[in-house]
């Protein structure tokens, strides 16, 4: 059983939108704190093996140059990697799904010897994203999968207690607990938007139709 509450609380959340490359982008930021260290969590995060456990089944050549499959969902290339040092550690990919390129950033900073903060940067072009997607759902659109990993890895990594192998995810999702889970996290991505200047009304439209994508509910369900 999760502790909803507590996984929602315990990840922070950011959008803004600024010119990367040249291009209007916006890019949004995923962050929790793990009981692990940094050599742990670095493995969990690049270790094929690992990051079935927690994400999803990975093939492909991991490594700098490569291009890494994940199973019924994005693929792309690995354009960096810089294991841990004292001072943290990243690896950048390109993020390629249903046609489109975007960016993803995974830096670890240590915070002690079994502390580490887990953020992801996902950056797409805002002429890349269909308008009648974004104007529908927001940052929930990509937001509430990413809550959705970060929840697997809480799993894997001990800060949270319970057990959803990655081949239970969907029909997690659709139980009680799952529903408040995306309820949440869907109204967090909507602070984030009103915090990047997003109107209430259209931000929480936005929520209520990202809540029902990830539920099958029509909103006010």
């Amino acid at each position: 059983m999760v502790d909803v509450n507590e996984q929602i609380d315990a990840v922070s959340r950011t959008l803004r939108t600024e010119e990367v490359d040249g291009a209007p982008s916006r890019i949004q930021t995923i962050a929790q704190d793990y009981p692990a260290g940094i050599d742990d969590v670095w493995d969990a995060a690049t270790n094929a093996e690992r990051i079935a456990r927690w994400f999803l089944p990975v093939s492909g050549d991991l490594r700098v140059g490569g291009r890494y499959q994940l199973t019924g969902n994005a693929s792309g290339e690995i354009l960096s990697c810089a294991p841990p040092t004292e001072d943290g550690a990243e690896y950048r990919a390109t993020w390629e799904f249903a046609g489109a390129v975007s960016w993803i950033r995974v830096r670890l900073t240590p915070l002690g010897s079994e502390q580490t903060r887990f953020e992801l940067e996902h950056t797409a072009r805002v002429a890349d994203v269909p308008a009648e997607m974004w104007d529908s759902f927001g940052p929930g659109a990509t937001g509430v999968g990413w809550d959705q990993s970060l929840l697997g890895l809480a799993l894997h990594l001990g800060a949270q207690v319970g057990r959803i192998s990655p081949a239970e995810a969907e029909q997690w999702a659709l139980s009680e607990e799952g529903k408040a889970f995306s309820r949440a996290a869907s109204d967090r991505w909507a602070d984030a938007n009103m915090a990047a200047g997003t109107d209430r009304e259209t931000a929480a439209r936005m929520a209520d139709a990202t809540y029902g994508f990830y539920t099958g509910q029509m909103p006010g369900q």
